[in-house]
């Protein structure tokens, strides 16, 4: 038996203001996309947003239902709609925070196993990694990659 440890990089910045453009952009377009949760249950609300490799943006928000597990969480709510409304595009990056009382959590939120998994799959059809930010009203954290957020990841391939 041997053991290893996996590291895993990604890069924290201190405030939204510290982003490159592109990031800070897609960072609020998925803050704006808290607007259209519908969460009754939890008041937790995620927005996520997908920008694809044409440069469009499409946004998420997370959707609760009385019938649990029914509802959605955000970044899938936004990969599915920007898969279906453009298909074939690649996914470049997703922005995802969370929100309760419409303030920023003051530490980023983590897409579950599910999104992560849904994540993996567009990226390897893409063949590239997809940039992934985890805001919040605190620090943000960037990842290169899913594999960063769920190492050993499942692929059928």
């Amino acid at each position: 038996m041997e053991k290893k440890t996996i590291n895993i990089p990604y890069e924290e910045y201190a405030s939204i203001a510290e982003l490159p453009d592109a990031d800070r952009a897609l960072l609020e377009a998925a803050i704006d996309a808290t607007k259209g949760s519908y969460a009754p249950y939890s008041h937790f609300n995620v927005g996520a947003a997908v920008r694809l490799a044409d440069g469009t943006v499409v946004k998420g928000a997370n959707q609760e239902n009385a019938a649990f597990p029914s509802g959605l969480c955000a970044e899938r709510t936004a990969m599915f709609a920007a898969s279906a409304n453009y298909p074939g595009v690649a996914f470049e990056s997703l922005a995802v925070v969370c929100s309760r009382d419409g303030k920023l959590m003051p530490n980023p939120g983590s897409p579950c196993g599910a999104c992560r998994q849904v994540m993996a799959q567009y990226e390897r059809e893409a063949d590239k990694p997809m940039r992934i930010l985890l805001g919040s009203s605190g620090p943000i954290l960037a990842f290169d990659g899913v594999e960063s957020l769920m190492p050993l990841i499942f692929n059928d391939l």
